[in-house]
């Protein structure tokens, strides 16, 4: 084994590591272990350097098929599975705090045709009555700045439970406004459960 670079024109190999060695290189450019052996001579190289660089070539070869199959799998799961599934913003549930004079809002897009439905019920304080409004995007934005007096697609007689069933006329971003009624004076904090689904209004052809 000579401390010569591999000459020029030709490629070595790292006795250490196995891998290639470019000509001109004195050590190897991975691991940086010295005297590189010319790639013609690496049948004559020593067992034990012979045995180290088939060792590494292979488990070099054995990395490369076990990434190249994950990445497969991967892919190939994934094209199967189709894109991932995402909760639609108007099905939810869960128990909200609405403080005196405040509300909670459950939004999100609703295509023409399609509907929400779901129910609430003030849990804490018991029979405590509850406002439901619905407002478009432009209603929405009216109801927040309290400019003018905004319309509304739909609301309720204000009642501690009952149920939500809104079909949207068109399509548009809708907001579900849960007020407590009662003043800021009045300390009342109404806790309420609240579930709604997004359903969509697909008709079945039956055929004849």
């Amino acid at each position: 084994m000579s401390d010569r670079a591999p000459a020029p024109g030709t490629w070595g190999v790292c006795s250490y590591c196995g891998v290639a060695v470019p000509y001109g290189a004195l050590t190897c450019p991975i691991c940086g272990a010295p005297n590189p052996i010319a790639a013609a001579h690496v049948a004559s190289a020593p067992a034990k350097v012979r045995r180290r660089i088939r060792m590494t070539a292979t488990l070099r070869t054995v990395i490369v098929l076990a990434v190249a199959g994950g990445l497969a799998y991967t892919l190939i799961t994934a094209a199967l599975s189709g894109p991932p599934s995402v909760p639609d913003a108007l099905t939810t549930s869960g128990t909200y705090a609405i403080g005196p004079g405040n509300y909670t809002v459950i939004w999100g897009e609703i295509t023409g045709g399609d509907y929400v439905q779901g129910n609430y019920t003030a849990v804490a304080p018991p029979g405590v009555d509850l406002a439901v409004s619905v407002y478009n995007s432009s209603e929405w934005s009216w109801f927040v700045n309290g400019t003018g007096s905004p319309g509304l697609q739909w609301n309720n007689t204000p009642t501690w439970d009952g149920a939500v069933v809104f079909a949207a006329p068109y399509t548009d971003t809708f907001y579900f406004v849960f007020a407590n009624p009662y003043s800021v004076a009045s300390g009342i904090t109404i806790h309420v459960y609240i579930a709604t689904t997004y359903e969509s209004d697909v008709a079945e052809d039956g055929g004849i």
